[in-house]
């Protein structure tokens, strides 16, 4: 089968021991991410099997029609929200997704805590350009860890902030209250309270209809001077402009985020905010989970394939 992998960024996936199960297939990898659709149609016209790295390329009614010999598309990660499934299956392609795990992402998470609340970015380039000790960091111990959303990764975040004898508060939907009591988490009165009083504030939501732009100016603003935001979920969770204009004013003090509006994201005025720390996408970029990711998305195409059954399907 022609098979097209997308959007490795890292040149990364032929040399996964999972890459090993497409043998014999011919398999062509592309590392750079296309948006015009016209260039997308070329680079994929004779594929009739798709892999794709979560949701880099959006898959699109406009781009399937253009796509004759596709059949079947294997997604890494349990998500396909990028993909157009009813266009799929007027067109009669098989969309199959996998699992995912929690772990790779919360650990980033944390290690942007640590990085923007010791300010462990701007010492190192510090310390390479000659300057010794030039900011005062903020421990953690103590403070209030705010987790908007306890759900796989929210709730390792939370235990994280218990281990480093943070006090933990919880918001979000009714299952999100309910799972943080029964652990013996408390819960914040209110969103509002949940920013209000948070030093380090997470988030830790699905992007849908109604948690798009669920983080508002107005949030924003709510924030201490000295805290943090955290964002290693969707950017689109944060109203359109109001994470940079926050910053600018000044509250929150600090913001770390590792998802854009728009990615790749190579030049744009909010990663020149001194007061951010960014990073891009890597929150599943880890050797072990594409591993699962990607022997998992291989497996349900060699099931395919085979016409054997497949466990995932999202068409």
């Amino acid at each position: 089968m022609k098979i097209v992998i997308a959007d490795d960024y890292q040149d990364c996936v032929r040399h996964l021991d999972a890459f090993k199960q497409l043998e014999g297939h011919d398999v062509t990898v592309y590392h750079d991410t296309l948006t015009d659709l016209d260039a997308l149609s070329e680079r994929f016209k004779a594929a009739e099997a798709l892999v794709l790295i979560r949701e880099r390329t959006p898959i699109t009614a406009a781009l399937l029609k253009r796509l004759p010999n596709l059949k079947v598309i294997s997604q890494t990660g349990g998500g396909a929200a990028h993909v157009d499934i009813p266009a799929c299956r007027h067109h009669g392609i098989t969309v199959m997704t996998g699992t995912g795990s929690p772990y790779a992402a919360a650990e980033l998470t944390w290690g942007l805590v640590l990085a923007a609340m010791r300010h462990i970015p701007a010492e190192v380039e510090n310390l390479k350009a000659g300057r010794w000790q030039r900011t005062l960091g903020t421990g953690l111990k103590g403070r209030t860890l705010g987790v908007f959303g306890y759900g796989k990764i929210g709730s390792l975040v939370a235990r994280y902030g218990q281990a480093f004898e943070m006090k933990v508060l919880v918001w979000g939907r009714e299952g999100t209250l309910q799972r943080a009591s029964d652990a013996g988490i408390e819960v914040a009165q209110t969103q509002a309270d949940l920013f209000q009083r948070a030093d380090v504030l997470s988030l830790h939501l699905r992007l849908n209809d109604e948690t798009r732009g669920i983080v508002s100016a107005e949030s924003l603003a709510q924030m201490k001077p000295t805290s943090l935001l955290v964002n290693t979920s969707r950017a689109q969770l944060v109203a359109p402009g109001a994470l940079e204009q926050a910053l600018k004013a000044g509250q929150p003090g600090q913001a770390a985020v590792d998802v854009f509006d728009a990615e790749p994201l190579l030049a744009d005025s909010l990663l020149e905010l001194p007061n951010l720390v960014a990073t891009p996408h890597l929150g599943y970029v880890e050797k072990d989970s594409y591993e699962l990711y990607f022997g998992d998305a291989f497996s349900n195409l060699l099931a395919y394939i085979n016409g054997q059954p497949i466990n995932n399907l999202a068409s």
